[in-house]
């Protein structure tokens, strides 16, 4: 046996049907389509969601809330997170350095999870009362960021 031997199981192949090769054919005249309306003309592309005149379902369910565009999106770093990295002082740039976070969005807001041990030097954008609290407990400095 050999690659040329192989060939797929009997009736597995079959030909296309070619449509629209006139009346003898059993498929001629109108090709499937039926007479008239808009399915039976070429070119013809039914719009997304189209239930066949039937008000379509992303029209018939209520709306609800709204999406504020102009909401800033912190990335969130935790106060127990900040103790682990043993550095003194700590940036957005050492966060990402250490791969806390990935990116600053529209800035660092450090919340207030965990516990400090240590007297940190901490420079973010925005701060929680009880990070900023456990860091100037700690013998700390918090610095906000423009």
């Amino acid at each position: 046996m050999n690659l040329s031997d192989l060939h797929p199981p009997k009736g597995q192949k079959q030909k296309r049907q070619r449509i629209g090769q006139g009346m003898g054919t059993g498929r001629g005249k109108y090709s499937g389509r039926g007479a008239k309306g808009a399915r039976s003309i070429s070119g013809y592309s039914m719009m997304r969601g189209f239930e066949g005149g039937q008000m379509p379902l992303h029209r018939r369910l209520p709306k609800r809330g709204f999406t504020n565009i102009f909401k800033k999106q912190f990335a969130l770093v935790n106060v127990e997170q900040l103790g682990k990295l043993g550095v003194a002082t700590i940036t957005p740039e050492v966060l990402i350095q250490h791969g806390v976070i990935r990116h600053v969005q529209d800035g660092v807001k450090v919340l207030g999870r965990g516990e400090v041990a240590t007297a940190l030097t901490v420079a973010a954008h925005q701060f929680s009362a009880s990070a900023r609290q456990k860091i100037e407990a700690a013998g700390g400095k918090v610095e906000v960021l423009a």
